[in-house]
């Protein structure tokens, strides 16, 4: 689901007149769809690129979906319509955006479209099963240097986080590694404070494992991505050095 933030809003305005004029938005709600899986499946195909509250994503580079759909939801449009233009604009991305052909399809689109229209511009948050389809970003238990690795991950859901927003290491050299498997690219840099020069970055890359050498003093640094509008979104962590 990623368009460039303006075009995307007028692209889905667009699409709730085409798709409310032919009515496209007549399947039932959440037919057949399972909710669960939509948000897990959201959240790691679009949530990269789409800001959604429910879901805890704050992607930049396509349009806030709860914005997109707010207005639409204020005048009374239906939750089964914003499914459908959901369904319809991943099937048929627009080729002078940047989102993907071939994203998501069958069930898997079924769900992801389902989701977000429950999802958008709905006040408050998840609960039950919902609640916990996700885990929080960077809830993990705080990175620990062994023998002069740190070793971080990117959140493998795709989420624009780390597993882990803490870490702590020994002053010295040492070497940190960070592990993608979400196939949403990412890297990890790293600088001293919040805005003190890099000292040392991994490639940005789609999956794999990425390391650096560097000797730090004693001190609390910052760890973030440098992939555009990911540190933003959230995307960072403290590393204490004692």
């Amino acid at each position: 689901m990623r368009e460039s933030g303006k075009s995307g809003t007028l692209l889905i305005a667009s699409g709730l007149v085409l798709l409310a004029v032919a009515g496209c938005g007549s399947a039932k709600h959440g037919e057949e769809a399972n909710l669960v899986a939509g948000k897990q499946q959201f959240v790691a195909k679009c949530g990269a690129c789409h800001t959604l509250a429910r879901a805890n994503t704050k992607g930049t580079v396509g349009p806030d979906l709860d914005e997109a759909f707010r207005h639409g939801v204020d005048e009374g449009l239906g939750r089964n319509t914003i499914r459908s233009i959901v369904q319809y604009q991943v099937e048929f991305p627009n080729p002078e955006n940047v989102m993907p052909k071939g994203l998501a399809g069958g069930s898997m689109l079924k769900d992801i479209a389902a989701y977000v229209a429950y999802a958008a511009a709905r006040p408050g948050s998840d609960t039950g099963l919902l609640a916990s389809a996700v885990a929080a970003p960077g809830s993990g238990k705080p990175a620990v240097e062994k023998n002069g690795k740190l070793e971080l991950e990117a959140n493998p859901q795709g989420q624009l986080a780390y597993t882990a927003n803490k870490a702590t290491a020994t002053a010295g050299a040492l070497t940190i590694s960070m592990k993608n498997v979400s196939g949403v690219t990412h890297n990890l840099a790293i600088q001293s404070g919040t805005s003190g020069p890099v000292l040392g970055a991994t490639p940005l890359e789609p999956k794999g494992t990425a390391s650096f050498a560097a000797k730090l003093k004693p001190g609390t640094y910052t760890y973030f991505c440098q992939a555009p509008g990911h540190r933003a979104a959230g995307m960072y962590g403290t590393l204490t050095v004692k």
